[in-house]
This record gives structure tokens, sequence and C-alpha cells, in this order.
């Protein structure tokens, strides 16, 4: 049943690190910077306290709504925090915290139920779930809370426990998202630990883990996954992607443009499943490559905190760095820059939004996940070229079709090869369905009863229908 014991943050030695603000790349803050040999303690609770509370299902699903009941009172105090340490805007924190609070009711909702096995034999046979126990959830920094609930909630609601890692760039709120919820939660569901690596390296590799959960760099991901195996856990990886939007001949060019950049620079770009390469055919292609350049020209640039901020700085130096090698080795290239192109001069990480045209297809802003406030526009020739060219990359996130004649931009999505397509919009997931990627953007499927299942595991019994 939920307690009102405290929720546990270790940290109780006294190594701390910095957490820095972006809009102003000065620390404001700092969290305890926890040792790997601490995770020993902290998953043999978490195992316990698994085993004492796997069997109660009503007693999961008062928690939950109860949790999510308290994420929205201190809505307010856990937006000002995300906006400190991650950057975006206070309304988009403000998104992510009723996402965190919607997926955790969505998730107190579902209840796993038997399945009758009819096999023509004279017996009774039934699958039941049951749960796998320890689950270890590493988040990253882009959107903390809502990937941490993305793994923390159908984890708990399957039986399970969780031992969280956020990243060291967004360690705050989620430490304070832990202690809000800590009164619908029974002790040690739910554990939050924070430090450098090798923490998070660490908890992959436990052989008290029983299911690995990461969101992630490609080469990270299949670290955790090889740790993950010493002990056969079950991993689920989401890698990120490299998502196109192919616009048709048809498209109305005004009329999406809004539409289109947003899908790209939301968060500044650092989301997975954003727009990162728009395919226009060459009769649009100059319409296209002004009307996203307009839109990256007047978009409010500043501090998360100012409510006329739409666009907020790059999470952290690294990442500002990234970006800024990407645009320099596309302006090598030959790309021009249409709008943006470099950094702003001003305290923070803060980076024009960047709007690429004539950029060769094999520069790495085309080919890899560039993960920030820039965007390549590349013409076609052939609708199959666009195709091919989408469908070129070893990432399979997402993927965009845009146009005015649906059924043939159905036809057009059917062909990319993604986990996910979208037609006139891009990047709007409901709760409900599955999440998943192929070739290098992950293994395994979160959301939905998909990611409900993926923390169990079928248990079947066999009875006699006659003594």
């Amino acid at each position: 049943m939920p307690t009102s014991q405290p929720h546990r943050t270790l940290g109780t030695r006294r190594e701390r690190f910095a957490v820095l603000d972006p809009a102003t790349g000065e620390v404001f803050d700092e969290a305890p910077d926890q040792q790997p040999d601490e995770l020993d303690a902290v998953v043999d609770r978490a195992r316990d306290a698994w085993r004492s509370g796997r069997a109660d299902p009503a007693a999961r699903t008062t928690a939950l709504f109860a949790a999510a009941d308290a994420v929205e009172a201190a809505g307010a105090d856990l937006a000002v925090l995300l906006t400190r340490e991650q950057g975006k805007p206070l309304a988009e924190s403000y998104a992510e915290i009723a996402r965190t609070a919607a997926r955790l009711r969505y998730f107190a909702e579902l209840t796993p139920g038997s399945q009758p096995i009819t096999d023509g034999r004279p017996l009774r046979s039934e699958i039941r779930w049951r749960p796998l126990g320890p689950i270890a959830a590493i988040v990253p920094w882009n959107f903390p809370l809502q990937l941490a609930s993305a793994k923390f909630a159908p984890a708990l609601a399957a039986g399970n426990t969780v031992v969280l890692k956020p990243s060291p760039f967004t360690p705050l709120a989620t430490r304070l998202l832990g202690s809000v919820i800590s009164t619908a939660l029974p002790e040690d569901a739910l554990t939050i630990v924070t430090g450098h690596e090798p923490l998070g390296a660490r908890l992959a590799s436990h052989p008290g883990i029983r299911h690995v959960t990461f969101t992630g760099s490609i080469a990270t991901g299949r670290a955790v996954a090889e740790g993950a195996a010493a002990s056969l856990a079950r991993v689920t990886l989401e890698l990120g992607g490299n998502d196109a939007a192919i616009l048709l001949e048809d498209v109305e060019v005004e009329r999406i443009a809004d539409r289109l950049f947003w899908a790209a620079f939301r968060n500044c770009g650092q989301v997975c499943m954003a727009v990162k390469r728009v395919y226009a055919p060459a009769r649009l292609y100059s319409r296209v490559v002004e009307a996203l350049a307009e839109r990256a020209k007047t978009a409010v640039v500043g501090a998360g905190l100012d409510p006329g901020s739409q666009l907020g700085p790059v999470n952290n130096p690294g990442q500002l760095a990234r970006v800024e090698r990407y645009t320099a080795q596309a302006l090598a290239d030959g790309a021009r820059a249409v709008a943006g192109g470099h950094r702003l001069d001003r305290p923070g990480y803060f980076f024009a939004p960047t709007i690429l045209a004539d950029v060769p297809s094999t520069s790495p802003v085309v080919t890899e996940e560039q993960f920030g406030p820039l965007l390549p526009v590349l013409p076609y020739g052939s609708l199959d070229e666009a195709v091919e060219a989408a469908n070129d990359t070893g990432f399979g996130l997402g993927g965009s079709v845009w146009g005015t004649d649906l059924d043939r931009a159905e036809a057009v999505a059917d062909r990319l090869e993604c986990g996910t397509v979208w037609i006139n919009h891009h990047a709007e997931l409901s709760l409900a369905q599955p999440f998943a990627g192929i070739k290098n953007s992950g293994v395994g499927v979160a959301g939905g009863p998909w990611g409900l299942y993926g923390n169990l595991r079928p248990f079947v019994v066999h009875c006699p229908k006659e003594a």
C-alpha cells in the first residue's frame, strides 16, 4: 500500500557536482555525485520493495493516480526548475509536466489481463503476467521528466520497482519529481540516483536489475546493451533519429510552414523525433527555403524564463559545440546559411535558428543527427528520389509527408522506413500508441499497452479440467 515514507534520493557522501543554467552558462545549484558502489544497497532495497508490493495491483493504481495529482499540484515549482537546468521556454516545461501527469494516469488505468489458451487438450491453461523485478531507467537531458515518466509509469503500473538515473545536465527537476510523488508511492518503489559515469554503466550492468530502459545515443545504447547482457537483463533502447519530412508537389507551402518549422525547432531542435531533414520538390524549393528562413529570422530566442522567448538555449557546451561543428562543416561543403548559421553573442549557449540550403547530401548535417536549432533543406527531382534519400540513413525513428492529396501522401508514407509516420504534422504522440524505431533507432517498444507488457513476463498455468 502507498505510504508516506520519505523518498530515497541518495547522496549521503559529501561529493556534489555543479548544475549549470544554459541561459547564462553559470552554476546555479548542485546535485549529489553518487558513486557506483552505492548501487548495491539501492538495488537491494528496490528488490525488497518489489517482492513486498508486486501482488497488489489495486494499490498500485491508487498510488499512480495520487502521484499524478501531486505532480500537477507542484507544477509551478517543477516547471521553473526544469527550465533553469534544461533551458526550454517555461510554457514547454509546463507542457512536459502535464504530459508526465497524464502518463501516470494512463498507466494507472491499464491492468494486464489473463488470457486462456485453447488448444484442444483436456486442460485449463491460462497466461498470467508477472512483473520483472527492479528496473533501471536511464534518461537524457532533453525531456528529463517526460522521458522519466515514460519509463517509470509503465514499470510501476506493472508491479516493478525503478532505479532512475537522470542526465547530470538535468538532475534537479527529476529529484524534485521524486520528492513530489514520494507520499503516493511505497518506500523504495522509485529511487533517484544522480552522478557522472561510470554510475550509469554500473546501473545498466548491475546483476540485480532485470530490465534496462535507456534513451540516448547509439554508442551509449550499445554499451548499455552490452552491460545488460552480462545478467541477461531485458533492454529497451530509444537511440535517436534523423527524421525526414517529404513535401509533395501539391503542398501549400505557406499553409504548412509554421507547423513544419516548429516540428524541427521545438525545444531548440533537441527532440529525438524532430524533423531533421526536409526534402522539397525542385519547383517549390526556393519558396520552402524562404518560408522556413523567414520563421527562423523572426523566432524570439531568449532565456526560457522570459515569457517572450520562443526558443531557449542549447542545453550544454558539448551540444553547442556539436551544432557549431555541423554548421561549419556544411558551410565548408558549399551550403548557404539562409538564416542563422552562428552562435549568438550573449552569455549562455544560444545558437541562431539556422536554415541551410544547397547542402550536399553527404554532409554530416544531413547524414547524422545534429540535435539542435539547425535544419538542412534539400531539393529533389522525382518522388522516388526523395523516398530513397529519406530512407538512406542508419536511423529509423520517424518521418512525415506533407501534401493536400491525403491518399497520395499516405501511399508515400507507407514507403518510409521508420517506426512512426505523420501526414501534415510531425512528432505528435498519443499515450496509447506504440513508440519504437527500426535500424539504429532502437530496440523494444515503449508506449501504450506495449509499454506495459514490456515490463512484464508471461506466466503460464496448466490445470486439469477434472480431478
